[in-house]
């Protein structure tokens, strides 16, 4: 009896791993439009730069960000902010 039932069983999680497929094409959204410059905003003050400079992902397709403008802010009165 027990046998009948674990066969229905492994049987059943057969058949039904077999089902959820879609012959649907995957669509993928179209890439985002490439902005290579840092924002004022992150250069308000050491926070908002550690904050975006955190924010951002490792893309190897993506432009490099254009940095030659960008002073990073610094605070002689601010605890300095960990490294993660």
């Amino acid at each position: 009896m027990k046998r009948t039932i674990l066969c229905a069983c492994a049987s059943a999680l057969v058949l039904l791993s077999a089902c959820g497929g879609s012959s649907d094409p995957v669509v993928e959204a179209p890439p985002a439009a490439a902005d290579n410059t840092v924002p004022a905003s992150a250069t308000a003050t050491p926070l908002a730069f550690s904050q975006y400079s955190g924010s951002l992902t490792s893309d190897d397709r993506a432009e490099p960000l254009d940095i030659e403008q960008v002073q990073p802010p610094a605070s002689e009165t601010e605890e300095p902010i960990d490294v993660v």
